[in-house]
């Protein structure tokens, strides 16, 4: 429901709706997982029991967050955001220089960054999937596949790790930069959702919530059902 301009503070009067509800909370619940993960898988400060349920968790928001890359919101699709290398190198470029070049969404880099996230968040939740210690610890799909597959996952699941939180790290250092060198808070759009556009007409197309219930109901199905069928839920 659109808020008439009257009822609005000054500041929202100069801002529209960037980023969509579905969006917002995937964003949250995921930085949430996750951390929950380190917590247990590298600190032991919780079972181990959560940290399946966790991934579990993680792998059915990033194939929730996949779909609705395609079929969500203006601002969260791939095709928005996603430019081409002569758009990342002239961004970067005026970046730089100290031009600031206003975008609604991601940026031209920012958008890369998100996908290179997705990614390494998906190969860790696959990855755990076919993992194993050798001790009491495996994956509900590692008595699916040989012993070598289990032994190269489980590799791939200690390194990426890594990555992930290399990724995190710069994720992080971006928005503080962002909000130093920009004074663009960031943090703050991603929970109230405003921002700043060109114009009033310039507001990204907002999908409808339904949309995204549906995607997420069957996302969750079909992790469920992958899981089940590995018989060791």
């Amino acid at each position: 429901m659109k808020i008439p301009d009257e009822k609005r503070s000054p500041a929202e009067r100069d801002t529209v709706v960037v980023w969509d509800l579905p969006t917002r909370l995937f964003h949250w619940t995921l930085a949430v997982l996750i951390l929950l993960q380190f917590l247990s898988g590298e600190f032991g400060l919780i079972p181990m029991s959560w940290h399946y349920w966790l991934g579990y968790a993680t792998l059915a928001l990033v194939v929730f967050r996949v779909l609705w890359g395609l079929v969500g919101s203006h601002t969260s699709r791939f095709a928005s955001f996603l430019r081409g290398p002569g758009a990342v190198l002239h961004y970067a470029r005026e970046t730089v220089a100290g031009r600031h070049v206003h975008v609604v969404g991601h940026n031209p880099v920012g958008g890369w960054s998100v996908l290179l996230m997705l990614l390494a968040i998906l190969v860790q939740s696959i990855s755990g999937l076919f993992s194993s210690d050798d001790i009491t610890e495996s994956g509900p799909l590692a008595d699916r596949v040989s012993e070598a597959t289990v032994e190269w996952m489980t590799r791939v699941h200690h390194l990426n790790r890594w990555l992930l939180l290399l990724l995190i790290a710069l994720h992080v250092g971006a928005v503080l930069l962002h909000w130093v060198m920009r004074r663009d808070n960031l943090v703050a759009a991603m929970i109230h959702g405003r921002g700043r556009a060109l114009s009033a007409d310039a507001a990204p197309r907002i999908a409808p919530l339904h949309r995204a219930l549906l995607l997420l109901v069957i996302s969750a199905i079909a992790v469920a059902f992958v899981v089940t069928f590995g018989g060791n839920v």
